[in-house]
């Protein structure tokens, strides 16, 4: 089945009564584009995020609008006549002009699978000395003398690819011996914790404050036929929950791994050390260049020494040992 989706300009303040014009006329599903709401969603979240990407910014830069979406058959016709027919009414009503144009354009929608159409963009892909990560719908066309990290992260996590995620994987592959004992924080689809196990450490635990990533982390696991009694997950915010840091905290770590942002990280500085074996390393990144020194200024008191710093795109990886 194909579809029309329509674009209504409006303004912010004429998001809600254009909504209700869709509502009166059958439809519940609509996407909102709103510059002003999306400003103000950055700065609500500042906490985290340091980087926006250009492209982000300028799909939001634009006019506001309300999206939807009818079939392209008489029955979607007939809802968009509704609609027009509504906005006239909405128009008239709007002695002020403060709900914008009101004005409708259309593009037709061919029927996809959405939720398979970004797999085409992952490819298998060499990172450090030793690592190839594969996605697990690809096939490897010759050998290859590398560690193979098969992975599928679902269309919300990692792949991989990110300058972070590569500058995690080189500082893993010189810090990992066999038989270490590793915890990654912020461990996403799961792959430093997982690919530090292919690498020869002995365990692995892996906390996320999105249960979803830890289910796709074990996922992961187990398509690298990980012995789960080596690998232990975990959800929630390991600074605030008490409990959580305990359980977590039930032992000492040989690395412990976080690839989120400056800010979260700079959160994480009181309980670091406490999770660090003496002699261990902490390998961080997700830091733009701009907030490294407030990441070195927040750890020059933990009593950890950074001894490695390494630099992919514009970001930052750190390493400490205590």
């Amino acid at each position: 089945m194909d579809w029309i989706q329509l674009r209504i300009s409006t303004t912010t303040e004429g998001i809600e009564p254009v909504c209700a014009v869709l509502m009166d006329a059958g439809i519940t599903g609509m996407e909102i584009e709103d510059a002003k709401d999306f400003h103000c969603f950055l700065e609500a979240n500042r906490s985290t995020w340091d980087y926006v990407d250009e492209e982000l910014m300028s799909a939001f830069g634009g006019d506001t609008c309300v999206k939807f979406y009818v079939t392209d058959n008489a029955c979607g016709a007939d809802m968009r006549t509704q609609v027009t027919e509504g906005l006239k009414r909405l128009a008239a009503m709007d002695e002020k002009g403060e709900y914008g144009a009101l004005s409708v354009t259309s593009a037709n929608m061919k029927e996809e699978d959405w939720a398979e159409n970004w797999k085409q963009y992952f490819k298998p892909m060499n990172v450090g000395d030793k690592i190839l990560i594969l996605p697990e719908w690809e096939r490897l066309t010759e050998p290859t003398d590398r560690t193979v990290f098969t992975v599928n992260p679902g269309m919300s996590f990692g792949t991989g690819s990110h300058h972070t995620t590569q500058l995690c994987i080189q500082g893993l592959e010189q810090r990992i011996a066999p038989g270490m004992s590793v915890l990654d924080l912020g461990c996403g689809s799961g792959i430093l914790s997982i690919i530090a196990l292919l690498l020869g450490a002995k365990d692995a635990t892996a906390v996320d404050i999105d249960p979803n990533a830890v289910e796709i982390a074990v996922q992961n696991a187990k398509r690298n036929r990980i012995d789960l009694n080596t690998y232990r997950t975990f959800s929630g915010d390991i600074v605030s929950d008490k409990a959580l840091f305990r359980a977590v905290a039930d032992k000492e770590y040989d690395i412990v791994l976080a690839n989120i942002v400056a800010d979260v990280i700079i959160g994480m500085e009181p309980v670091i050390p406490k999770l660090l074996k003496s002699g261990g390393v902490f390998i961080t990144s997700g830091i733009i260049q701009e907030r490294e020194a407030d990441v070195t200024a927040a750890y020059e008191k933990t009593g950890l020494t950074l001894t490695g710093r390494q630099e992919q795109g514009g970001w930052v990886a750190l390493q400490y040992i205590k």
